[in-house]
């Protein structure tokens, strides 16, 4: 098992990868509108898009942004569900976090799904403030300060 992540900025043939799995998890698994997952088309265009490929197979992505000097909101983070509980989306979040320096980033945020906090406390993130609705989903803000 050998897991490969690539990153691009904007659109191109990262972001086409991103989008296949952002539309089989968000659209068809769980029910989200195209035009809700699309809605921020500046991100699409200008955000940092990751995939994390396995046996060369496009498996997990997250996306982030730079929305305040220093801190990258991380968003559209998912991972196919034939490819869940193998560590993948940890090791996304390792190699986010190992090129984050090079950005100038030291912290991350982003809104989690209730039920995936769990998963962010493992990767020592701290939720703060109310839960909210995004899509229709129940999400807690969360915060990881890097070293």
């Amino acid at each position: 098992m050998t897991i490969k992540i690539k990153h691009q900025i904007g659109l191109g043939p990262i972001h086409d990868e991103a989008l296949t799995i952002r539309t089989a998890v968000f659209v068809t698994e769980q029910g989200v509108s195209i035009k809700d997952e699309m809605a921020d088309q500046l991100a699409e265009e200008t955000a940092l898009h990751m995939v994390a490929f396995l046996d060369n197979i496009s498996a997990a992505t997250a996306r982030v942004r730079e929305e305040t000097p220093g801190i990258w909101h991380v968003q559209r983070v998912a991972t196919l569900p034939s490819f869940r509980g193998q560590g993948i989306a940890s090791q996304l979040f390792a190699y986010i976090e190992s090129i984050a320096p090079q950005y100038h980033i030291h912290t991350l945020d982003l809104g989690a799904q209730v039920q995936a906090k769990p998963f962010y406390e493992h990767l020592q993130f701290e939720a703060y403030g109310s839960e909210f609705l995004d899509a229709g989903i129940v999400h807690i803000s969360m915060k990881k300060h890097l070293d």
